[in-house]
């Protein structure tokens, strides 16, 4: 049985919402703890850049593998839902594997394991909420927002705490988050999904020979790889401009405060503007915000507008690419479809990006990895300008996120 009339017909529909909001609110909940100060906490255990830049690609790397290999197994099964609390179950398990404080091979296998079932969740998430949404996808927005809320409310609480508390003491913060990401996954509604059917073998290897479904996934991935330098080493490089944990924490919820407001406002930008406009626009901002990072740090204001800039950078290029994988692989390959985009962008580009700005800032300097993730925005702008185009049919985005 789907979701669809429940969600968007009955008296029931509140109900599930507030449900499927609430898994979002803590799988994003776990990044604001992870992602401002996982980089910190590396630090201070005595990790180099480089093994600080590898241990936190293992959170993007396994998103290569995991999100296609679950998101397959939700398209055969149409179990997604059982799928999610597995990996729930699981992921939280495995982390308890850093309370054993082992070093850097054994640090990045608890990683792996723990990121392999932990990133099953989201692509697989994402299709049960689409299709619990029914034809009223333009809520979607409204709910993933409580996922951007999630993230704030634990940046801000365990920026507060390492304050006061070392940061050896970020795993106990950590754990009480996967437990609120368990129950959560026990809360989604338990119907049963829907079965891809058969659709010929050559189905989903003809939308992804597409020019521009190559120019979306090539525009994602350098997308990813400029935020290499931001998800690994922002927090260090704030550090080393004076700020606090607190300070750090605040600056990484105003980016995602920004987000939200994004987020509520994303329909009526899909109204005026095509896909292709508003991608170009966002990654111009995007651009603009490396640099000023790269530039401006000690210029708290200009700080403060750079990530108001989090809008474009992740906001609106995700809510976009969103709409555009369910208008490009429909139903029969919407689950495989995020599962590529999750694996592609989010986990190769980010990965290399990690990598990457690891050496830029081993060798010259945080700044200069900023400058590094500038360099490859204006290789997705050139990508975008040239080849990216709407899904068949559809003059703009609007209609397909209808």
């Amino acid at each position: 049985m789907s979701l669809k009339p429940r969600i968007s017909r009955s008296a029931e529909g509140g109900a599930i919402y507030w449900r499927l909001s609430n898994l979002y609110f803590w799988f994003f909940a776990l990044l604001g703890a992870l992602l401002p100060y996982w980089s910190l906490y590396l630090q201070g255990r005595g990790f180099s850049y480089l093994e600080i830049a590898s241990l936190m690609a293992t959170i993007q790397i396994t998103k290569v593998v995991a999100p296609s290999l679950w998101g397959w197994l939700g398209d055969r099964t149409g179990q997604r839902v059982r799928l999610v609390r597995l990996g729930a179950v699981v992921g939280a398990i495995s982390f308890l594997g850093v309370f054993l404080e082992p070093a850097f091979f054994g640090l990045m296998l608890v990683m792996l394991v723990f990121t392999f079932f932990w990133n099953a969740i989201l692509p697989l998430y994402e299709v049960i909420t689409l299709r619990g949404l029914g034809s009223d996808k333009s809520r979607y927005g409204r709910v993933r927002l409580w996922g951007s809320v999630g993230f704030i409310a634990t940046v801000a609480a365990v920026g507060a705490v390492l304050d006061r508390v070392s940061v050896a003491q970020l795993p106990w913060l950590v754990l009480p988050v996967f437990l609120g990401i368990v129950v959560s996954a026990f809360l989604i509604p338990s119907d049963q999904g829907v079965v891809r059917k058969e659709e010929g073998a050559g189905s989903l290897r003809g939308i992804l020979v597409q020019p521009a479904v190559i120019a979306f996934f090539l525009m994602n991935f350098l997308l990813q790889i400029s935020h290499g330098a931001y998800y690994t080493f922002f927090s260090i490089h704030l550090e080393q401009y004076g700020y606090s944990k607190a300070a750090i924490g605040l600056l990484w919820s105003l980016g995602v405060l920004a987000e939200i407001g994004l987020f509520i406002v994303m329909h009526g930008l899909f109204a005026r503007f095509s896909y292709r406009q508003i991608a170009l626009c966002a990654l111009a901002l995007t651009l603009l915000r490396w640099v000023l990072i790269a530039e401006a740090t000690d210029w708290l204001w200009v700080l403060l507008f750079s990530q108001l800039l989090h809008a474009a950078s992740y906001g609106a290029m995700h809510a976009l690419s969103v709409q555009y994988i369910h208008g490009y692989f429909g139903r029969g390959h919407h689950g495989q479809g995020q599962a590529l985009y999750s694996g592609l962008t989010f986990g190769a580009g980010g990965a290399i990006g990690a990598w990457a700005s690891g050496f830029l800032v081993e060798g010259y300097g945080t700044d200069v990895a900023f400058w590094g993730s500038a360099i490859a925005i204006a290789f997705a702008l050139i990508v975008t300008w040239r080849w990216l185009r709407p899904p068949p049919g559809q003059g703009s985005i609007v209609q397909s996120a209808d």
